[in-house]
């Protein structure tokens, strides 16, 4: 049987969840880089959406990475989700509640004053502040088991520790549980060794591209 092959640009969070998930499941996979702003026509071919992540599976094309790793977890188990469908579904739903965080984490790289990346920041940080809250387990969300949630925040970890490090802007400050939770995923090394070698050079490539307001603080 063929590897799955993953179509991925380098920065791309949602493409990096799959990349989790198959090292979690220790599943043998090819991955194909594109640079989206230049789609070759074969990608656009392959995907009706032209977004990443697109997976390629005996003969078929997935996309979408919320039905992409569903799709991976179901066929290779055991499950990382929970078995009781009700904590089940409470998973999916924070799933998709920090979706939106990771739009969030384009806008402060694009933003060019600090006034637009102040709103920014304003709205992602009630979000989080919301899942402080509920993120009363330990050391993952669920507790003892390593989940689907956990590898859907993951990314969104790294680029928040991304901005800690090089910009001094700490969207977990005062979020002791999230900042817990967040040092023990980026010390995992499904998930340190889910990004390229220069992810961090590409990232403030973009930053710099775009003149942000952080490179203007």
């Amino acid at each position: 049987m063929a590897k799955p092959r993953l179509i991925s640009f380098k920065i791309c969070p949602f493409v990096q969840r799959s990349v989790i998930l198959l090292k979690e499941k220790d599943i043998d996979f090819d991955i194909a880089y594109i640079d989206l702003s230049e789609p070759p026509e074969w990608f656009l071919t392959l995907s009706p959406t032209g977004k990443v992540p697109v997976l390629e599976v005996e003969g078929k094309v997935l996309f979408e990475s919320a039905i992409i790793n569903e799709y991976l977890d179901e066929v290779n188990p055991p499950s990382l989700h929970p078995t009781d469908p009700i904590e089940k579904a409470q998973n999916r739903s924070w799933m998709e509640f920090t979706s939106p965080l990771y739009m969030a984490f384009f806008k402060i790289m694009m933003s060019k004053t600090k006034e637009e990346g102040a709103k920014v920041v304003l709205e992602a940080n009630k979000q989080l502040e919301t899942l402080e809250r509920i993120k009363i387990q330990t050391p993952w969300f669920n507790g003892e088991k390593f989940s689907m949630v956990d590898i859907s925040v993951a990314p969104l970890f790294m680029r928040l520790d991304f901005l800690k490090r090089h910009f001094s802007l700490d969207l977990l400050d005062g979020k002791p549980s999230l900042q817990t939770w967040s040092n023990k995923l980026l010390a995992r090394k499904t998930i340190s060794d889910s990004v390229v070698d220069n992810f961090e050079d590409i990232l403030m490539m973009r930053i710099r591209d775009a003149g942000s307001f952080l490179i203007q603080q």
